[in-house]
């Protein structure tokens, strides 16, 4: 091989005219105790609350307790291979999640990386998980309806969009169900939904997608899972990174709807991560700024002023009770954050009244504001007179003799009852449920059976669809119901009713 010298000098010439004396500093620890998903660093002087710090095998973890010797560390991945005396490095970044529109129907992970096999998400915007809420004078109020599709919610218990409504109650009540038809009853309306799973059973997650998926809901949902099997930190973080994502598209000026489910498991994460950095414990062994965790969370629903885009963002969070017990730690605080709630029962739920929605204590503090007129004034009376039922079903049950006003009572609220039973994956549209409900308060199905009133419910609605649709488009362009559209319902109710009886 022939070397030329001068081939060589030329290198040597063009290497020293590049060279460049830079020194890259990289503020680094190194590891001091570390196992159960929990790290000690001894250095890392700069680092930052919530920051995210780069271990050994592309593994990161988010300091949590900045303390003056050493800094606690949660674990956002495994460590496998992670050892004592290794070195950490700083980022110099929070922890954030990507955002988009191709998050549009996909199930991510709490870090936003997908997990269901369709393929990379490509973004091109990441967000910090961690935000300031929005403040006073960025907000305006809730006065616009979030429909649920379900006749005992929207008439009693409305939800408006930029409200935060608690559903509580036992397990097996139907809550995610109330939830999950919420998300369908959002087709067409233009709501971007997101359902983050929080400690749930993957198998559990797949029956919702799948669900979803039948329904055609997934065409405007993102399902955020943290696993029961995923790691505390993992779990802690998750809805936050599904609050983030619909920040992306409040802030857009789009409606979003977020459900949590649930709390009550995220608070167990929580503490888990807490006891195992050595904070001290409180009430039910749950660290003392539990409620500053769900209050931060939940306050970034909000209806934004005109101003900035005038999006909304509803939170529909859940929590679980034991023994229909409200007053316990974490249902208690998470009630004094939201704006009602809806309290689902054991007892109603077993005696076949589906929703499970005890009326009497669920409330709506947003109330009429979040209604249209129309179900305004069908839903005026109805809660007193279900209340009525009630006190009144409690002294029939002695075989004690009714006056005759007691009597017609205690009939009406049979068929009250009966009008407020729904099945799961039916939401009913706002003018369907105001005609059935008319029908019910106005005094017209006195003389139909208790056990026909289901039939009887969908055989009108049907009616009603197919001879009479002039009805249902009044009520939804005037939404109200105006004297002519009572006359045209009375009409159509009596009509159907001649048939009903008549096939009988």
């Amino acid at each position: 091989m022939n070397i030329k010298p001068e081939e060589i000098t030329s290198i040597i010439k063009k290497q020293i005219q590049s060279y460049e004396s830079k020194i890259e500093t990289v503020d680094s620890g190194t590891i001091i105790q570390i196992g159960d998903g929990i790290a000690r660093i001894y250095g890392l002087d700069n680092c930052m609350q919530s920051e995210l710090l780069e271990f050994p095998n592309k593994v990161y973890g988010m300091a949590l307790n900045l303390e003056q010797d050493n800094i606690g560390c949660v674990l956002l991945g495994s460590e496998a291979g992670i050892k004592e005396g290794d070195i950490v490095k700083s980022t110099g970044m929070v922890v954030d999640v990507p955002v988009g529109e191709a998050m549009i129907g996909r199930v991510i992970n709490s870090l936003g990386q997908p997990i269901d096999d369709k393929g990379p998400i490509i973004t091109t915007e990441t967000r910090p998980i961690e935000v300031v809420a929005p403040g006073v004078i960025d907000r305006q109020s809730v006065k616009i309806p979030l429909q649920t599709g379900i006749k005992a919610i929207d008439s009693m218990i409305p939800i408006g969009r930029g409200q935060r409504e608690l559903i509580i109650g036992d397990r097996q009540t139907g809550k995610t169900a109330i939830a999950t038809d919420t998300i369908v009853n959002q087709k067409g309306k233009n709501v971007i939904c997101i359902y983050v799973a929080i400690g749930q059973k993957q198998s559990t997650v797949a029956h919702i997608y799948k669900s979803l998926t039948d329904v055609g809901a997934m065409d405007y949902t993102i399902i955020v899972s943290a696993a029961a099997s995923d790691s505390a930190p993992l779990q802690f973080i998750a809805p936050y990174a599904g609050v983030t994502i619909g920040e992306y598209f409040m802030k857009k000026g789009q409606d979003v709807l977020i459900v949590y489910d649930d709390l009550s498991k995220h608070a167990v994460a929580y503490r888990t991560m807490s006891l195992l950095l050595r904070r001290p414990p409180g009430r039910e062994a749950y660290p003392g700024d539990v409620f500053y965790v769900h209050s931060r969370l939940l306050e970034r629903a909000a209806k934004l002023s005109d101003k900035l885009g005038g999006g909304s963002l509803t939170a529909l969070p859940i929590i679980e009770t034991l023994a229909g017990d409200m007053t316990a730690y974490i249902p208690t605080n998470v009630i004094s954050i939201t704006d009602g709630q809806i309290f689902l029962e054991s007892e109603l739920f077993n005696a076949g009244l589906r929703p499970a929605v005890n009326a009497g204590i669920s409330v709506s503090r947003v109330g009429g504001n979040a209604q249209i007129k129309a179900m305004k004034q069908v839903s005026g009376t109805l809660r007193l007179e279900l209340a009525q039922y009630r006190e009144l079903a409690a002294f029939a049950q002695f075989g004690s003799d009714l006056d005759k006003e007691s009597a017609r009572r205690l009939e009406k609220g049979k068929r009250l009852m009966e009008i407020l039973k729904q099945g799961q994956y039916a939401p009913y549209s706002i003018e369907k449920q105001v005609m059935i409900l008319y029908a019910g308060v106005e005094n017209h199905l006195s003389n139909i059976e208790v056990n026909d009133i289901t039939k009887f419910e969908k055989g009108f609605l049907e009616f009603m669809d197919t001879h009479h649709a002039e009805v249902g488009k009044a009520i939804v362009e005037k939404k109200s119901l105006t004297d002519e559209i009572k006359t045209m319902l009375n009409a159509s109710i009596e009509e159907y009713k001649k048939l009903f009886l008549a096939e009988k």
